[in-house]
């Protein structure tokens, strides 16, 4: 069952010199208890469409449904039924961490008592009872995304939207968040978040879309994202060519087996680095050694490794 449909939402702004549309005929389905991850570069699109979808701003075009509710309609009813953790957080900082969530829980309609009640679980869930009673404004950047991520669970929500959720936390704290997500959709919530770490989206999420210049570019599992990317990686470095580095991009390039040849960096002036796309890389590795070999190549390094998510968002921006 779908818990949100999106059907050709748009958002533009003005600025001084030109109208920015930063949202353009985005279509998107996610289904009840999966985790959806929205990729893409800063300016993509992807905080401007959450907050679109969280009631905060109104599209200018585009119809979408929350849990069954209409967002131009209705959004009284959206807002009953999701979380939303932004970025810059919502926590008031002259008030504790405690007083923070039992205030959400009350503006949620909780009574004083199941306020109290649901704040001391989470503040144990997350692992916030030694920080809890001390004003906001004293905790560290892992601590306050803590408490951000219980303001938008206080009130048990069916989707929780999370954006950027990881940005700025410790290894410990980032861990600790995972396992948060992984326990929410085990317990029916559905999770919606953006994020540019590729490994959290690999990590975590259920189905991906990626959006780029305010569309949707790609969508699907991670691992049918990293399959549109033709076939195996084999990365090189090589000096001492007989060709210059454009002759052995484009000798590699017409090899039949070679999708894409892309340059790479290098900090060595002699040192030419190539990222090759190819199928059946185990059975071309050799061939392509001894191509490199027959032009003269010295070759210091070469892997072969399957496409990785980053490569299908550089592919998408392309």
């Amino acid at each position: 069952m779908a818990i949100v449909e999106i059907q050709d939402l748009w958002k533009s702004f003005r600025n001084r010199r030109k109208v920015v549309e930063a949202v353009r005929g985005v279509n998107l389905t996610i289904q009840e208890g999966e985790v959806f991850g929205f990729l893409g570069p800063n300016g993509a699109g992807k905080t401007t469409t959450l907050r679109m979808l969280t009631t905060l701003l109104p599209p200018d075009k585009g119809r979408a449904t929350i849990a069954g509710y209409d967002l131009r309609n209705e959004p009284y009813r959206v807002r009953t039924c999701i979380g939303y953790v932004s970025q810059q957080g919502g926590a008031d900082s002259a008030l504790t961490g405690r007083e923070n969530a039992i205030m959400q829980a009350r503006f949620y309609g909780l009574s004083a008592h199941n306020a109290q009640k649901r704040t001391a679980e989470l503040l144990e869930s997350l692992e916030m009872a030694t920080f809890a009673d001390r004003p906001t404004r004293t905790y560290s950047g892992g601590q306050r995304r803590r408490l951000d991520l219980a303001l938008g669970l206080v009130h048990q929500p069916r989707l929780l939207f999370l954006d950027e959720p990881s940005i700025g936390l410790d290894p410990h704290s980032r861990a600790m968040l995972w396992e948060e997500v992984r326990k929410l959709q085990a317990n029916g919530t559905t999770i919606f978040l953006t994020t540019h770490y590729l490994d959290e989206a690999d990590q975590l999420c259920d189905r991906l879309a990626i959006i780029n210049a305010g569309q949707i570019v790609a969508e699907g599992t991670s691992s049918q994202l990293k399959q549109q990317v033709a076939g195996d990686v084999i990365t090189l470095s090589l000096t001492h060519s007989s060709m210059t580095p454009s002759q052995v991009h484009d000798y590699l390039r017409e090899q039949a087996f070679v999708h894409e040849v892309h340059a790479l960096p290098t900090t060595q002036a002699q040192e030419l680095r190539l990222q090759l796309s190819v199928e059946h890389g185990e059975e071309v590795l050799v061939t392509v050694v001894h191509l490199l070999d027959s032009i003269g190549a010295t070759v210091h390094s070469i892997t072969l490794a399957r496409p990785s998510l980053d490569d299908r968002c550089s592919h998408s921006g392309r």
